[in-house]
C-alpha cells in the first residue's frame, strides 16, 4: 500500500492544515456516515467537494476531500498527521487486501453478495476511536436513532467535557467526570433508561474495575466480549460496536436490525462472521452500506 504522504501545509485565518495525496480509495462521505462515531457533522467544504468537523481525541478537526480523493485536515500540521489522524481514520492499513480476503471468504453466492457489499462501502475506514467515548456512545446508541445519539452525546460533552486544546470545542467527558456527577444528573440530559448504565460504565471504568487499556490489549475476543457486558445494560450488540469502533476488534461483527435483514435478504444461511476472520467487522460494515443505501 502506498504511504499517504503531505503535499502542503500551512495556515489559514489562524487555523492550520495539511493536505495529503496518495489515500487510496478512502472516503471521507461513506467513512463519517456509516453510523460509527457521533461527534461530526457536515460543514461548507473550503475548496469544494465533501467536508465534515467534530471533535475527536481531545481535538477539533476538520476532514475535507476534493472530488479527486485529494484530503485536507483542517487543525493538524503535517507532525498531528503523521502521529494522530493517519492512525485514527485507517490510511495506515490496506484495504483492498481486506477487499480481497473479505469477497472471496463465502460460498460462491455469499462471495457475489460481498462484492457488490465491497462496492457499496468502497471507502470506509474504521476508525480508531478512544475506547471510553466509543463505549460510553454505544450505550447512548441503545434504541436511539442518530440525531438524538448526537444531541445527547452533545449535551453530556458541554456539560462535562473539557476544553479541546485550541479551546475550540469539548473534549468527550471522562469516566471520571461522568460518574462523579451521578445518575441524576446524567438524566437530566435527556437520557432516559440509558442513565443508568452510562453512571454505571463510568464507575466501573474510572474506578479501575474494568480496565479499558486490558480490554484492547486482550487477544481474546470472548473475553473482551465477557468484560463489557459486566457493565449494566451492554449487551453482545454494544459490546461489539465499542470493541469494533474503540478497540481496533476489527473481527466485531454487530448484529442489529440492519444485519438481520441482511441475512434474511441476501443470504440463505449467515453469513458466518467467523468466515471472515479478523476482518468481520469490516465485511459488517460493507453489508450494512449496502443494504442501508439499497445499491
Amino acid at each position: 500500500m502506498e504511504k499517504p504522504y503531505v503535499v502542503n501545509e500551512g495556515n489559514t485565518d489562524g487555523l492550520p492544515f495539511v493536505e495529503i495525496a496518495g489515500v487510496g480509495n478512502f472516503s471521507v462521505f461513506k467513512t463519517f456516515d456509516c453510523g460509527q462515531c457521533f461527534r461530526f457533522d457536515p460543514t461548507a467544504p473550503r475548496r469544494g467537494g465533501y467536508a465534515v468537523s467534530g471533535v475527536a481525541l481531545g481535538r477539533t478537526v476538520s476532514f475535507e476531500q476534493t472530488a479527486d480523493g485529494a484530503l485536507t485536515v483542517y487543525g493538524a500540521d503535517a507532525r498531528d498527521f503523521e502521529k494522530i489522524w493517519l492512525s485514527y481514520l485507517s490510511l495506515d492499513t490496506d484495504y483492498d487486501e481486506i477487499d480481497r480476503a473479505v469477497t472471496t471468504a463465502l460460498d460462491p453466492d455469499g462471495c457475489a453478495v460481498m462484492r457488490r457489499a465491497a462496492e457499496a462501502g468502497r471507502g470506509i475506514r474504521i476508525l480508531r476511536q478512544d475506547p471510553w467515548e466509543a463505549l460510553c456512545s454505544f450505550i447512548v446508541s441503545q434504541n436511539n436513532n442518530i440525531p438524538r445519539i448526537k444531541k445527547i452525546i452533545a449535551a453530556m460533552c458541554g456539560a462535562y467535557g473539557e476544553d479541546t486544546e485550541d479551546g475550540r470545542g469539548k473534549a468527550f467527558p471522562t469516566a471520571r467526570a461522568l460518574a462523579d456527577a451521578g445518575e441524576e444528573a446524567i438524566f437530566a440530559l435527556r437520557t432516559g433508561f440509558r442513565a443508568k448504565y452510562i453512571t454505571d460504565a463510568a464507575r466501573r471504568v474510572a474506578d479501575g474495575e474494568i480496565d479499558l487499556a486490558a480490554v484492547a490489549r486482550e487477544e481474546d475476543f470472548s473475553l473482551c466480549e465477557a468484560e463489557l457486558m459486566k457493565i449494566k445494560g451492554v449487551g453482545p450488540k454494544v459490546a461489539d460496536c465499542a470493541l469494533l469502533f474503540g478497540f481496533g476488534k476489527t473481527e466485531a461483527y454487530p448484529v442489529d436490525v440492519w444485519m438481520k435483514k441482511v441475512a434474511a435478504r441476501h443470504f440463505a444461511s449467515g453469513p458466518d462472521p467467523r468466515l471472515f476472520g479478523k476482518y468481520a467487522g469490516i465485511a459488517q460494515q460493507y453489508l450494512f452500506y449496502m443494504e442501508r443505501y439499497g445499491t
